[in-house]
C-alpha cells in the first residue's frame, strides 16, 4: 500500500531546527580515549577498560569509563564490543537476535593482570585484532595477506577524529583503500547503482517514505557492508557489521568511513571471507539463515491497492488464465478489510461466504491468496482486536497510557511486538484471521511503524476522524510536537528523510516506552523485525505449515523470517534500474527472497515500461505485479503486447522453477543470494564491480535487461567463458571479458547460462502446482569446443508445505548432478541423498541436452546405466551445430565447431542414481 508521504518528500520542518544544524560542529570532537588495562579472559578473548582523555561538551558529555571486550568467536568472525564500563546501555536484545553475550561489566577498573603501550596483536584462524593505547584505536587486519580491513586510528592528516563515545552520540571511523569497493548499508534506493559512492549520504533508521526518494533513509535498516579488493589479481572480501539499531549517518569518503550513531553501543562484527559468497554464509551464520519459501512462492503473483469487490479479484484470475499467463497467487491490499480494520472482511464488498467459495476453488487449481496486514490496531471499542488488545495490555505506551497515532482505520495503538504477551495475543488474532478466512500467507505493511500524524495526539471532538473523504493520509488527530526530552530532540540530527526532520516525524514518538522501559528511540528501527517473529510465530502455529510473510520494514536478520518488497516505486525507466541494485543489497542483507513492483506502483507506466519491466520482473526471486489505487490498471493482460512479452519471460521463470527451489535451498543452508551480483562468481573480474544492470540467479545464469526506453540492443558485459542463450541453446558467446551488443525486441530478454553448469529444468506451466510436476530436462554446459571439462549442477525437491528445509525428513530429495568430457568421452551421472521422497512423487529426467562439446556430432555405444540404449526406439540423440561468436573472430568468423547435443525420449528417475556415456565422433 501507498506510504503516508505518497509523492516526494518535501523541504519542510527548519522550524525544528533539523536544517543545517550540522554547520557550526568542528570535524573532530575530542581527544578519544586511552587505554589503561587489558586482560586476557577465561574464555579466550581480551578485557580492555578505556578512559576519556579530554572530556567535552559537544552532543552531550563523555562516558568517561569504557569496557573493551574482544573475541574472535569462529575462525572466520571477530567481534569487537564496546560499551560504558560502569552501567548497562542499550543493545539490539539478545532473545530477538541471539547470539552470544559479552562478559559482564566490571566495577573495578584498572584493575588488570597486564597493561601495554606498544601495538599488541590478538591472533585467529584468519583475522589478527591489534591496538593502539593513546589514543586508543583498533585495526583488523587479514591473516593470510597482512592487509588491513579495517583501522580506527587518526592522526592530523585524516578528516576524522578519535573514537567519541558519549550517552546519545557514538563515532568511530575506519581508513580504507581507495581502490576497495563497497556494497551495502542499505536500505536507500541508490542512483549511482550497487557501489557505495563517495559522499553519497547514508543513513539507517526505519521511515515510511517511498523508495522513489533518493539516498534517503528508506524502510529497513542495515548497518553492514561488504569491502571487495583486487590485490595482484586475486580478489579478497570480507564485511563489517555494527549490530546497533539506533538511528546512524554514515559518511563515506572513498578513502575513509565514519559512523555517527545516536545511542546505542559499538558492537562490531568482522567477517573475513574471502570470497563474498563466503562472507554471506558467515553473516547468516550469525543474523539467522534465509528463512525457507514455499514453491509456490516463487511463482508469479498479482495484486493491486483497489480491488474494490470480489468479482474484480475472481475477474483478474480468470483474465490471466485466459491470457495463458503464469499466476501463482492473488492478493489482496486493505481492500478486503472493513474499514481498514485488521483481521476483518468488508461483508458487503467481500462477502465470507463467497469469499471462502473463490479460495476454495483457486485452492483446488493449486494457487494461493496472501492478503495485507499493517501493524496499527484502530481504537474501537466494538472491535475484537483492539478488545482483546487492551485486555492484554500489548500496545506501546506515552505518558502511561497507549500511544496514539493514526493509520488507514482512524486513530490507532501499535502493538509492542518486544512483549511477549503481544506475541501470544498477535499468534491467536493470526489463528482467528485464519478461521475466517484461510488465507496462505501475511504481508506485512507500514511497519516501520508508519504515522500519519507527529507528536502527542487526541482523538479530536466534534468530528470524525477519518472523514472518509480525501486522502487516507492526512492527519486528522489533535496533535502536539513532542520535544521536552532529549529522545525527542537528541543534540545530533541524524539525516533523517534526507532531510534532517525529527526522528519522532510521522512514526512513534521516541520518547514512547515498550515492554521493560525500553524507548522508541532505541529499539524505533527493530519494530518491523519483531512484528516478522511474531507472524512468523503466529503462522507457523496454525497447521504447522512453512510460512510465507512479506515484510516492507527490515533489519538484521529479517530474512530468517520474511521476505521483502522494495516499497512504493515509480512506473519511471529510472525506477526499473534502481529496483536491480536494491535487489542485490538485500541478497548480500541475507533476505534473498526480495523483488520490486513490476510496472512500478504508481503513477501509471507507459506499455513499453512495463514490456521491459515484466521481462525483468520475472527473474526476480520476488515476482509480483502491484499497483496504487490511483493508477489505472497494469495486469499484464491489459495489453496484447505485454502479455506476450510475459508469457515469454514468465514461461521461462517457470521453467526455471526447480533451479530457483534449488538456490532457496542453498540460501536456507548457507545464506547464499538468490539473485547475485557478478563478482560473486568473476570476484578476480574487476570490470564487473560496478554492473548494476545485470545479475545472476545463482552462479551461471546471466539475466540481462533491457532498462533504456526505446532500445531494441542492449550492451551487456560477459564475463569470461562462455555463455549460452537460454532462450536459444544453439547462440553461443565466447568472451575474453567484454561487453556486446545483443539483439533484444521488445518481447525479448536475454538470458544465458555460464559454461560448467548443470541447469535443472522442468516445462513450465500457469501455475507452479501442475509446474513442478513434468518431467525434468537437464542442460549441461561445457566451453564451446571442448575436448575436456567438467560440469556440475545441485537439485532439490521436497514437500514445502513442511516448515523445516532439510534432508532426512523423508520428505525431501537431494541429488548431485555431474558431466565430463575427456577422451572424446561424454559422461552425465547423478548422485542422489535421499531418494525415496522423488521416486514416491514419479518424477522422471526426459530429456538431457549437452552445449559446447568438439565433434561431429556422429556418436555410437549410447550408454545408460551400463546398457546400451541403440536398439531402444523411443530414446533419441540428435546433434546440431552451435553459432559460435567471440570476441576476436566475430567479424572473421569462427572457425571453433561446437556441438549440441540432445537425449530425448529418456524416463529416468530423479530419486535413482544414473550414469550415461557416450563417445563423440570425430570431425572428417
Amino acid at each position: 500500500m501507498a506510504s503516508s508521504y505518497l509523492l516526494l518528500v518535501v523541504s519542510i520542518l527548519c522550524i525544528y531546527g533539523g536544517c543545517g544544524a550540522l554547520a557550526a560542529i568542528p570535524a573532530k570532537i575530542g581527544k578519544g580515549y586511552r587505554l589503561i588495562s587489558i586482560e586476557e579472559t577465561a574464555n579466550g578473548g581480551l578485557l580492555g577498560h578505556l578512559q576519556v582523555k579530554q572530556k567535552n561538551n559537544i552532543y552531550g558529555a563523555d562516558i568517561p569509563h569504557l569496557q573493551l571486550h574482544v573475541k574472535h568467536e569462529t575462525q572466520d568472525r571477530l567481534r569487537v564490543h564496546i560499551t560504558d564500563a560502569e552501567k548497562q546501555r542499550w543493545e539490539v536484545p539478545y532473545d530477538l537476535l541471539p547470539r552470544e553475550k559479552p562478559l559482564p561489566l566490571r566495577q573495578a577498573i584498572g584493575r588488570s593482570r597486564k597493561t601495554l603501550s606498544t601495538p599488541t596483536d590478538y591472533p585467529g584462524s584468519e583475522l589478527i585484532f591489534s591496538y593502539t593505547t593513546d589514543p586508543f584505536g583498533f585495526a583488523v587486519r587479514r591473516k593470510s595477506t597482512g592487509e588491513t580491513l579495517f583501522n580506527t586510528t587518526s592522526d592530523d592528516s585524516d578528516r576524522y577524529g578519535n573514537m567519541v563515545f558519549k550517552d546519545q552520540y557514538l563515532e568511530i571511523s575506519t581508513k580504507l583503500p581507495k581502490d576497495a569497493s563497497l556494497y551495502g548499508l542499505g536500505e536507500n534506493t541508490q542512483p549511482h547503482g550497487i557501489k557505495l559512492y563517495p559522499n553519497d549520504p547514508y543513513t539507517l533508521y526505519t521511515t515510511d517514505i517511498s523508495a522513489i526518494n533518493l539516498n534517503a533513509d528508506l524502510y529497513g535498516s542495515h548497518p553492514v557492508y561488504m569491502d571487495l579488493r583486487n590485490t595482484g589479481g586475486k580478489a579478497y572480501a570480507h564485511s563489517v557489521l555494527l549490530l546497533n539499531s539506533n538511528g546512524m549517518d554514515v559518511f563515506y569518503k572513498g578513502s575513509s568511513l565514519t559512523y555517527k550513531v545516536i545511542g546505542g553501543v559499538f558492537d562490531f562484527y568482522f567477517f573475513g571471507g574471502p570470497t563474498p559468497l563466503s562472507v554471506v554464509d558467515q553473516y547468516t551464520s550469525l543474523v539467522g539463515r534465509p528463512a525457507p519459501m514455499p514453491y509456490w512462492s516463487l511463482g508469479f503473483h498479482q495484486c493491486r491497492w483497489g480491488y474494490h469487490n470480489l468479482s474484480v479479484v475472481e475477474d483478474v484470475v480468470e483474465n490471466y488464465k485466459k491470457a495463458q499467463i503464469p499466476l501463482d497467487v492473488i492478493w489482496n491490499d486493505d481492500d478486503h478489510m472493513d474499514g481498514h480494520k485488521d483481521f476483518t472482511l468488508n461483508p458487503v464488498n467481500y462477502p465470507r461466504p463467497k469469499l471462502l467459495e473463490f479460495l476454495n476453488k483457486i485452492h483446488d487449481r493449486g494457487m494461493k491468496y496472501i492478503v495485507i496486514i499493517d501493524p496499527g490496531i484502530g481504537v474501537n471499542s466494538t472491535y475484537g482486536v483492539y478488545q482483546r488488545g487492551m485486555a492484554n495490555d500489548v500496545f506501546i505506551k506515552y505518558d502511561g497510557e497507549p500511544f496514539l497515532a493514526q493509520v488507514w482505520p482512524g486513530p490507532v495503538y501499535f502493538p509492542d511486538f518486544l512483549n511477549p504477551k503481544t506475541v501470544s495475543w498477535w499468534g491467536d488474532e493470526i489463528r482467528r484471521f485464519h478461521e475466517l478466512v484461510p488465507v496462505d500467507g501475511l504481508w506485512i505493511d507500514m511497519n516501520e511503524a508508519s504515522n500519519f500524524c507527529t507528536g502527542k495526539c487526541t482523538i479530536p471532538k466534534g468530528k470524525v476522524c477519518p472523514s472518509g473523504t480525501g486522502p487516507g493520509w492526512i492527519c486528522c488527530l489533535d496533535c502536539k510536537n513532542i520535544t521536552k526530552t532529549r529522545w525527542d530532540d537528541p543534540p545530533y540530527k541524524i539525516n533523517a528523510s534526507g532531510l534532517e526532520v525529527p526522528i519522532g516525524y510521522k512514526t512513534i514518538a521516541t520518547s514512547a516506552v515498550h515492554y521493560n522501559g525500553v524507548l522508541e528511540y532505541d529499539a524505533h528501527s527493530l519494530y518491523g523485525f519483531s512484528q516478522s517473529i511474531a507472524t512468523h510465530k503466529g503462522l507457523q502455529g496454525l497447521e504447522g505449515k512453512r510460512p510465507f510473510i512479506l515484510s516492507r520494514s527490515t533489519y538484521v536478520g529479517s530474512g530468517k523470517y520474511a521476505a521483502h518488497w522494495t516499497g512504493d516505486n515509480k512506473g519511471t525507466w529510472d525506477d526499473i534500474k534502481y529496483s536491480i541494485s536494491t535487489m542485490l543489497n538485500f541478497g548480500i542483507f541475507g533476505v534473498p527472497m526480495v523483488g520490486s513492483d513490476i510496472c512500478g506502483f504508481y503513477p501509471a507506466p507507459t506499455e513499453e515500461l512495463c514490456n521491459r519491466w515484466i521481462e525483468l520482473g520475472a527473474f526476480y526471486p520476488f515476482s509480483r505485479d502491484h499497483a496504487n489505487y490511483y493508477s489505472p490498471r497494469q495486469e499484464l493482460y491489459q495489453w496484447d503486447s505485454v502479455a506476450k512479452s510475459a508469457r515469454n519471460a514468465l514461461g521461462m521463470r517457470y521453467k526455471l522453477l526447480p533451479y530457483l527451489y534449488t538456490l532457496n535451498y542453498e540460501a536456507h543452508i548457507s545464506g547464499a543470494p538468490i539473485a547475485r551480483p557478478l563478482f560473486f562468481t568473476f570476484p578476480t573480474f574487476s570490470k564487473c564491480y560496478e554492473v548494476s544492470t545485470q545479475f545472476l540467479l545463482g552462479s551461471g545464469v546471466l539475466v540481462s535487461p533491457v532498462l533504456d526506453k526505446g532500445k531494441t540492443k542492449v550492451n551487456a558485459l560477459f564475463p569470461p567463458g562462455t555463455w549460452y542463450s537460454l532462450f536459444d541453446l544453439k547462440e553461443t558467446i565466447v568472451s575474453e571479458g567484454d561487453y556486446r551488443s545483443l539483439d533484444a525486441p521488445l518481447h525479448v530478454i536475454n538470458v544465458h547460462v555460464y559454461q560448467n553448469t548443470i541447469l535443472p529444468m522442468q516445462q513450465g506451466g500457469l501455475i507452479s502446482k501442475e509446474a513442478r510436476m513434468t518431467p525434468f530436462t537437464l542442460i549441461v554446459t561445457f566451453p564451446a569446443g571442448a575436448t575436456e571439462g567438467h560440469a556440475e549442477g545441485k537439485l532439490y525437491l521436497d514437500d514445502d508445505e513442511l516448515p523445516e528445509m532439510t534432508l532426512g525428513n523423508g520428505f525431501s530429495t537431494y541429488v548431485d548432478l555431474h558431466a565430463t568430457v575427456e577422451n572424446k568421452m561424454v559422461k552425465v551421472w547423478s548422485d542422489v541423498a535421499e531418494g525415496k521422497y522423488a521416486l514416491e512423487k514419479g518424477w522422471t529426467i526426459e530429456k538431457i541436452t549437452v552445449l559446447g562439446l568438439s565433434g561431429s556430432g556422429e556418436s555410437f555405444a549410447l550408454e545408460v546405466d551400463g546398457s546400451s540404449v541403440s536398439d531402444v526406439s523411443h530414446v533419441q540423440l540428435t546433434a546440431s551445430e552451435q553459432h559460435v561468436a567471440t570476441d576476436k573472430l566475430e567479424d572473421e568468423g569462427d572457425t571453433r565447431k561446437s556441438m549440441m547435443i540432445e537425449i530425448q525420449g529418456l524416463d529416468l528417475p530423479v530419486g535413482k542414481n544414473f550414469a550415461m556415456s557416450w563417445k563423440m565422433g570425430v570431425h572428417g
